[in-house]
């Protein structure tokens, strides 16, 4: 098709080369694409039962409401699809729109004069009702609405459309069989595959507000569940930008703008896309008209709290804290409970570092099943159980509290959170040092099928919960000395997760610390230098350790020194315990090493106290053999 300017001079919402600004406000209109779409149809029905296997007729139903609701693609697209459910029919609908389009006009004018005939008779062939007869009556009533020039220019669209997926058919045989003869058939048809993606996102014409609806709700459930199988951000942006060309107001469009720039870490774009949708809510009146004036108030209120999220995710507490208030207040004054209690969750994270913060998230808990709201009181339990594992409770009494969350999640099938309560075992029982129980869980985790069903056929695995799993099988492995198996979940991490998507972090983390611990053992100090630049960038206090760590290996006793009191002054007032333990560790052996093992003892005994304290087992068993080591060294 030619692009999306020329593709609009025949839109009924069109007059005089300026489109109208509100160009969903029909229900759709006439393109190549979907002449093609009507004359497969067409073709269904003049095809005989017994034509037709009932198997491949299965087929075909399927795949009819996708071809229906999504957006328009090339013809040669459309010929592959229809093949491979249906070989025989494909060949009679490539032969149709060629005469079609190698024809005159009249032809297209009697192909949907004859469409009205699917509806006649006391059993037609179609039902009014059902979805192909309100797409057919949608077609035949927005051709019946155009113009005779209009008619003619979506003729020579027609034309047009029919000679570039001609051109495109023989292009895609001589590339297949040039492939072919090089001997490098899958390369190229990889290549290809790609150029046709971006073809068809760079073809597509404008969206009927129901196309429009499906590609949003499509693209929003892939970033969800499945960031690789979604569009890339440029060639999304480049599509919304197309949407919103022709309709600046469409809320929806502005929104998954804003997801999409929140995948590429643009704090400036995602910031006014989230804007601009809260702002077209109003303007399109569509909170107004269901609540009356107070929808106006509703959409101030979660457009702050929204704000509040996106400036905490960027890490600009200060302005999240601002924004906060903000909707506290006006919530308060809207009487609006549930808005108020997911203020109340984000004040928790805003404030968690501080001592009393588990009475604010216990509150928050009670009001959230007291108001009904499985989904934030099984988020306030979550997060109760990860604050009381960092205070060292034990795990019989933090998996009685899990259990009680999962109770809430398969009572109303959230399934997400059953991802993240198994995520979170996991990684509690990592941080207790019970590497067999971690296993266990990351593994039920990895082999779960997914409760919801995702659009486009997409499993829920490429999650959060997922990668994090994914980290710890890793880190299991490698600290076993498995480094080869490591680097297999790795590698599978990183075709699951490429670098560009929003989960990516959590891998390139772990994979430096992996080949950190790797270049220490076989005592390769400058290799572990190199990646210390790394593990800063993605954890800032990580870093500091791992380069104290070099610096001791180094023999920089006194720069390794001054770095580890530091790093043990700011985790012991951040109360990052589980750091602490093993700052300690590192003071110690730093002393040892220098011929002071007497003053080692009491930082050791520090260290297994603390560990004790906190159950944390594997660095209580790692303390017990440093001072059993400093007492030999010692006698």
């Amino acid at each position: 098709m030619a692009s999306v300017h020329e593709s609009l001079y025949f839109n009924p919402m069109m007059t005089n080369g300026v489109v109208h600004a509100n160009v969903f406000g029909i229900k759709d209109w006439v393109t190549p694409y979907k002449i093609a779409v009507l004359v497969l149809l067409n073709e269904m029905g003049r095809t005989g039962e017994g034509a037709v296997s009932l198997m491949e007729r299965r087929r075909l139903n399927q795949l009819l409401l996708p071809l229906l609701q999504g957006p328009d693609i090339t013809l040669s697209k459309l010929y592959k699809l229809i093949e491979e459910s249906c070989p025989q029919l494909a060949n009679s609908v490539q032969i149709r729109i060629k005469l079609m389009a190698e024809g005159e006009l009249k032809d297209m004018e009697q192909f949907f004069d004859d469409l009205s005939d699917s509806f006649s008779g006391t059993e037609p062939e179609v039902h009014k009702t059902s979805v192909v007869g309100l797409f057919l009556r949608h077609m035949i009533l927005a051709y019946s609405k155009l113009s005779f020039s209009q008619v003619f220019k979506l003729y020579t669209a027609l034309q047009q459309y029919f000679q570039n997926g001609e051109k495109k058919t023989v292009e895609d045989a001589d590339m297949e069989l040039t492939s072919r003869e090089q001997g490098e058939r899958k390369m190229e048809k990889e290549e290809l595959d790609v150029s046709i993606r971006e073809e068809e996102v760079s073809c597509s014409g404008p969206l009927s507000q129901k196309q429009a609806e499906f590609f949003l709700s499509q693209q929003a459930s892939l970033l969800k569940n499945d960031e690789t199988k979604a569009l890339t951000p440029a060639s999304l942006q480049k599509e919304l930008n197309n949407l919103l060309k022709f309709n600046p107001d469409f809320a929806e469009a502005h929104y998954l703008s804003y997801l999409n720039n929140l995948r590429v870490q643009d704090v400036f774009s995602s910031t006014h896309s989230l804007l601009h949708y809260f702002d077209r809510l109003i303007l399109t009146g569509a909170e107004s008209k269901s609540n009356g004036e107070e929808g106006y108030g509703r959409s101030l209120r979660y457009a702050a709290l929204n704000l509040a999220a996106l400036h905490c995710r960027f890490g600009h507490y200060q302005q999240a804290e601002l924004a906060l208030q903000e909707a506290i207040r006006i919530a308060q004054e809207s009487n609006d409970h549930v808005c108020l209690q997911h203020c109340l969750s984000w004040l928790y994270v805003l404030g968690q570092k501080r001592s009393d913060s588990y009475v604010l998230l216990e509150h928050s808990v009670k009001k959230a099943v007291h108001f009904g709201l499985p989904y934030l009181a099984s988020l306030g339990i979550q997060s109760l159980v990860q604050q009381r594992a960092f205070a060292g409770k034990t795990a019989n009494k933090l998996m009685d509290a899990l259990k009680d969350s999962d109770l809430l999640h398969w009572k109303h099938s959230l399934s997400e959170l059953i991802d993240i309560s198994i995520a979170q075992k996991t990684a509690i029982w990592r941080l207790y040092g019970r590497s067999t129980m971690a296993l266990q869980q990351a593994q039920m985790l990895l082999s779960m099928n997914s409760l919801e069903s995702v659009n486009a056929g997409v499993q829920q695995n490429n999650t959060e919960s997922f990668a994090v799993a994914l980290c710890h099988l890793a880190e299991l492995h490698a600290e076993q000395g498995c480094f080869a198996a490591a680097s297999e979940v790795l590698k599978h991490l990183k075709e699951r997760f490429p670098p560009n998507s929003q989960h990516a972090q959590l891998w390139m983390l772990c994979d430096q610390k992996i080949q950190f611990d790797r270049a220490m053992n076989d005592g390769k100090y400058h290799l572990a230098d190199s990646l210390v630049t790394g593990i800063t960038a993605l954890n800032s206090i990580e870093g500091v350790y791992r380069k104290a760590v070099v610096l001791q290996a180094q023999n920089q006793m006194s720069e390794a020194h001054q770095l580890l009191q530091k790093l043990l002054i700011h985790c012991q007032k951040i109360r990052n315990t589980e750091m602490v333990i093993s700052v300690l560790l590192s003071v110690a052996e730093l002393y040892w090493r220098s011929s002071s093992p007497t003053i080692a003892l009491p930082v050791l005994l520090q260290a297994l106290a603390l560990s004790k304290e906190y159950r944390l087992q594997y660095l209580a068993s790692e303390t017990v053999l440093n001072l059993a080591f400093a007492q030999n060294v010692k006698a």
